[in-house]
């Protein structure tokens, strides 16, 4: 990817609860409506596909309490999942209680008892957790196999063993998203002298399909399902090879973020079933796959979002480490976490290329960055965790 791509842009992220205590209007309907339900009604918050935590609302003996809010006309009966809706400033609203992991939110018309729904996540385990991901991730292994009959560990190899020393000091777990190919190299040659070594490391690290090879730019933003499934086939097939599959998970993050619908559906059907990118406001490359500009902006606000119809999640990074100066970094995390839109997972990427003084591109201060957003994350009670490990359950 070229430097200028990656200029991540600072966003506002969720929205505050607000629970409304007006009384419900009683108001007599003469005329019954004969105009669907679907029109008459629209879920303001949460929406279809929104996975909550506990910042939306309040826990209480292990459930989630929170606010939903509809627009509709003044005047109408409405239940929210059977409790009798409160009318204020244009909406109603309603505290509804979510126990599952899968959630129905159901409104009903009580004069003519039509209903429509949306099905919304709640997420138990994604508060104050945060991980290091990278991109871009091929010259790290064209180096251990360069070198298979010297070195006695994958970790000798500066770049990996630089990042199993964040992992040895503050117990990060770290995604690496492959591509399968570069000058010189590919993932067939790759030696699986240290697969044991691979799987050993399994508790903390994952491997994951990113593109075929860095160029061109925007590879798949019009590439069809039969492209996007061969070519991620090509890595998920020499991970399983050199590394195995406990190194593997449904996660990962599309080189450019670009896609078609179709494309994603092939990562989904390949088994990634939660996608990361920038999701950005604003910008020529948004990194938001195929989500036309009110969903992008909608995970842009939670962070997390789950498109119900394709089956698939989408995941917004909270900082691209490459992008800021090491000085900068605290400051912005810090702002985000005080912000009443925080995340409450910190997604932290960098991408490989950085790393090294050969590239065009190279950042003396790397080490520096990356070890300065991690113990950021380690000083403010944020806990280690694959995003695998937060969203699904």
């Amino acid at each position: 990817m070229k430097n200028n791509r990656r200029e991540f842009i600072k966003q506002t992220g969720l929205a505050g609860l607000a629970i409304t205590t007006v009384p419900i209007q009683n108001t007599f309907r003469e005329i019954k409506e004969t105009v669907p339900m679907e029109n008459k009604i629209k879920f303001l918050s949460p929406v279809d596909g929104d996975m909550l935590t506990g910042y939306d609302g309040k826990l209480s003996e292990g459930n989630l309490l929170t606010v939903v809010k509809v627009g509709a006309p003044a005047g109408m009966n409405l239940k929210i999942n059977g409790i009798a809706a409160v009318y204020s400033a244009g909406k109603y609203s309603a505290v509804v209680t979510l126990k599952e992991y899968k959630n129905v939110i159901e409104v009903q018309d009580s004069v003519s008892g039509e209903t429509t729904g949306i099905v919304v996540y709640r997420l138990k385990n994604v508060v104050n957790k945060y991980r290091l991901s990278l991109d871009d991730n091929i010259w790290f292994l064209k180096d251990i196999n360069a070198n298979a009959g010297k070195y006695k560990s994958i970790f000798e190899n500066p770049y990996l063993g630089f990042l199993k020393e964040v992992h040895d000091t503050y117990g990060t777990k770290i995604h690496l998203n492959l591509y399968y190919q570069t000058d010189g190299f590919n993932l067939s040659q790759m030696t699986d002298k240290f697969k044991s070594e691979w799987k050993d490391n399994a508790a903390w690290l994952r491997l994951s399909f990113h593109a075929l090879q860095n160029d061109p730019d925007r590879p798949y933003i019009n590439a069809g399902y039969d492209q996007v499934t061969k070519d991620c086939m090509l890595v998920k097939d020499q991970i399983k090879r050199f590394a195995g599959q406990e190194l593997m998970g449904p996660v990962t993050t599309l080189h450019w973020g670009e896609a078609l619908a179709d494309g994603c559906r092939a990562l989904r059907d390949e088994g990634y079933l939660a996608l990361a990118g920038y999701f950005l406001a604003e910008g020529a490359d948004k990194v938001s796959y195929y989500l036309d500009d009110e969903k992008r902006l909608h995970v842009n606000n939670r962070f997390i979002w789950r498109d119900n119809k394709e089956g698939i999640i989408f995941s917004r990074m909270a900082l691209v480490i490459n992008t800021v100066k090491n000085e900068e970094i605290v400051p912005y995390l810090s702002s985000m976490r005080s912000d009443s839109h925080k995340p409450a997972y910190v997604d932290l990427m960098i991408h490989e290329q950085y790393f090294y003084p050969f590239y065009v591109a190279y950042q003396p201060d790397y080490r520096q960055k990356v070890m300065t957003a991690v113990k950021w994350a380690a000083d403010n009670g944020y806990k280690p965790a694959f995003l695998s490990e937060c969203v699904f359950s």
